[in-house]
């Protein structure tokens, strides 16, 4: 078996809720050793459902293979705890509000004095710095500020409030972002031996999803008379073609048996196109609306029309296509054991897999103090005084 990239490395993560537990997590399904250090209530995760013997399964998801540690930052000898891991560490994420971290002397600065080569990564909700970077954050709050709300919201045609927030891709892909600085800053350790502060900005993070809607801020254009993809009615649901090049377009009149739509004035032309687009969609669903969806799939796949139906997530746990790749892993903790999705990339000649555990809260930390240099009586008299928190 190969060894993950990341074998031999350790990570200290301070990290709570999504985006750094996300980042850590792939640090960890690439061989790091991730020290996850909690406060005696555990990262706010472990209480979100579902929930089996209080055991969640949604933490697990984020914070498979990592070991647990409980300590009470604001406590001196818990800094010093820290400090004596960082000794051993190559890696240092966190996901404060800026500023948190200078209060347990605990900042890039203080301690990068001692630890040249450590990679320290802070993500916020806008930066370290700035007017704004005091500003508490979570991923809804971020989606309205980025302007990303709104620019969903132009293309739903009658809606004049923007949608609720159930899936938090602020999170998500600032956490991915973060894990590609890590590893952009890594490669250049690997060069001057040295370390350095990664800076990840959610705000600006859902800036870079939105590449037509940066452009047309500064350059308006008109909108089309219809979102370029939306759902396609069939007879017994909707589909998606994503039509997005000339071929597409091209394959799907031909799929819908109307090649003479490819020569019609309104659509021949991209623009022209663009501004009479609700007019195509509605010539498609005259063929698509009387079709199971099924059938849709087929004729687009047929012709080669990037589309698909809409499957819940439910449906897509099954597709055999994750099966084939290996997408999903057995994850184990208290409650039993789950699924949880691999990371989506493959590399040839290294092991890429979430590790088979989730710890409880204070799991590790008799063997990370240990590990650490603490004796044993020392482990318990911190105990007793509420410095650090066995598993309970």
């Amino acid at each position: 078996m190969a060894t993950g990239p990341l074998d031999g490395m350790r990570v200290l993560d301070f990290t709570t809720t999504i985006a750094g537990p996300y980042c850590t997590r792939m640090m960890a399904d690439l061989g790091a050793e991730v020290i996850k250090i909690e406060n005696d209530e555990g990262d706010m995760m472990r209480t979100r459902p579902p929930l089996r013997d209080g055991a969640s399964s949604s933490f697990g998801q984020l914070n498979a293979g990592k070991h647990s540690i409980v300590l009470d930052l604001k406590r001196p000898e818990a800094q010093e705890v820290v400090r004596r891991l960082l000794t051993t560490c190559d890696f240092l994420v966190e996901n404060f509000r800026p500023g948190v971290m200078q209060r347990f002397g605990l900042d890039y600065e203080a301690v990068s004095k001692r630890h040249q080569e450590l990679i320290y990564c802070s993500i916020s909700g806008y930066g370290q710095t700035g007017p704004s970077s005091g500003l508490a954050a979570y991923a809804p709050a971020i989606h309205a500020a980025s302007g990303f709300d709104l620019a969903h919201m132009a293309y739903q045609p009658g809606r004049d409030r923007p949608d609720n927030c159930g899936i938090y891709i602020a999170d998500i892909v600032s956490g991915t972002y973060a894990f590609g600085a890590i590893m952009a800053a890594l490669a250049q350790r690997h060069h001057t031996g040295l370390g350095q502060h990664v800076d990840v900005s959610m705000l600006e993070t859902m800036l870079t999803l939105m590449v037509g809607e940066v452009q047309a801020a500064q350059f308006p254009v008109a909108p089309p008379g219809r979102p370029m993809f939306g759902p396609v009615r069939t007879q017994d649901g909707f589909i998606m073609p994503a039509v997005a090049s000339e071929k597409s377009f091209q394959s799907t009149c031909q799929a819908a048996g109307h090649p003479e739509w490819i020569t019609d004035p309104r659509f021949a032309r991209y623009a022209d196109r663009r501004g009479n687009w609700g007019a195509f969609i509605d010539l498609l669903e005259t063929w698509s609306a009387t079709l199971p969806t099924a059938d849709c799939q087929a004729a687009f796949d047929a012709a080669g029309v990037p589309s698909s139906p809409y499957r819940s997530v439910k449906d897509v746990l099954e597709d055999p296509q994750l099966a084939h790749r290996g997408a999903l892993a057995e994850v184990a903790d208290k409650g039993g054991s789950f699924k949880v999705v691999n990371p989506p990339f493959r590399l040839s000649g290294s092991a890429i897999q979430v590790a088979r555990f989730s710890a409880s809260l204070g799991q590790h930390t008799r063997e990370i103090l240990e590990m650490a240099g603490y004796a044993p009586e020392e482990i318990e008299k911190m105990s007793a005084a509420g410095i650090v928190g066995l598993e309970k």
